[in-house]
């Protein structure tokens, strides 16, 4: 056998791969893989919004929906919360109102005045004479004109009695001795009628949250769908960017800022809708305040209720999308 020539060489020996093995790749500094992470995501909230622009008409069907579902129980909301501030004044009253017989003439009114400031458990008592009535409610009905035509003043005497506690409305011991007291024809104390008010203010609560997060579910199910069709429509392109080597995070991307975009979208509409609905409501609430003497004071939607909106609707919006996006990347990659 000839042997090889001196100034052949043998080739190297390979590294043999093993199974399994791939080339190391140069791990990039985490200072340029944070800036392309923050460019990606730039160049997707932009460009989620450019392709809602893109199609006028579907986009603003859509955010009309969202808008008047989140409208709904904003306004519900902010009925229910006027009524709870107007009753906070009516459950702290703890007046209560005597009506005299009208056999009892202005010094035995005094004197029963003046027995019941003596007691330990009151803390005042305010004598109002039937004229002092027939004044005020002349002031406040605006019917002065019939109340002249009145030969005599049917109104009786009324003690306003302020208890130093606020009575058990179960077991109102003065209110009973009140009414054993022969002078006395009438005793008003609405503890049971606060009592039912409580009852269907917590009625309301219940209901106004249960509206809520049936038409939070709406509005997730409205941006899921939207977002599903978009990704139907773009599918041949999905595919391509999965193809070359795209992550699921790539492709998702696009479509969470666009269910953001939907949610943030449909709450400014809905609260232009609410702001809508307090002007034109002002003037004949404002009108009905004043016949009351302006003792109660209606508000509108405060900047806290504005951005938990604001922030529910964009979160409900990206959850949709999240939702929709996984489950069609979890029908697989293609080949």
């Amino acid at each position: 056998m000839s042997r090889p020539a001196r100034n052949q060489r043998t080739p190297a020996a390979t590294p043999k791969k093993t199974k399994g093995s791939e080339p190391r790749r140069a791990r990039m500094p985490i200072g340029l893989r944070i800036a392309a992470w923050r460019d990606q995501h730039f160049y997707s909230f932009f460009s989620s919004l450019g392709r809602l622009a893109a199609r006028p008409w579907a986009t603003a069907l859509t955010v009309l929906v969202i808008g008047f579902a989140l409208a709904l129980p904003l306004l519900f909301w902010l009925v229910y919360d006027n009524a709870r501030d107007l009753s906070g004044g009516l459950r702290e009253a703890r007046e209560v109102t005597l009506f005299l017989k009208p056999s009892t003439d202005a010094k035995g009114a005094e004197t029963l005045a003046a027995e019941l400031r003596r007691r330990a458990d009151v803390a005042d008592v305010l004598l109002r004479t039937p004229e002092q009535g027939l004044a005020e409610f002349r002031q406040l009905s605006g019917f002065g004109e019939a109340l002249d035509a009145l030969q005599g003043n049917p109104l009786p005497t009324v003690l306003v009695v302020t208890p130093r506690q606020a009575l058990d409305a179960d077991n109102p011991a003065l209110v009973a001795e009140l009414k054993a007291d022969r002078r006395v024809d009438l005793v008003q104390y609405d503890a049971e009628w606060r009592r039912k008010l409580s009852g269907i203010l917590h009625f309301t609560e219940r209901v106004v949250a249960v509206i809520a997060a049936l038409l939070a579910l709406a509005t997730l199910l409205v941006i899921g769908n939207t977002v599903r069709m978009d990704i139907q429509a773009r599918s041949v392109e999905i595919s391509v960017m999965q193809t070359i080597g795209a992550s699921n995070g790539f492709v998702r991307r696009p479509f969470l800022y666009a269910g953001f975009w939907y949610g943030l979208l449909g709450s400014a509409l809905a609260l232009l809708i609410v702001a809508a609905v307090e002007l034109s409501l002002a003037e004949p609430i404002g009108r009905l305040l004043d016949s009351y003497t302006n003792r109660f004071a209606l508000h509108g939607v405060g900047i806290v209720p504005i951005v938990v909106v604001v922030a529910a609707s964009a979160l409900l919006g990206w959850i949709g999308a999240y939702v929709v996006t996984a489950r069609h990347l979890a029908a697989g990659r293609p080949r």
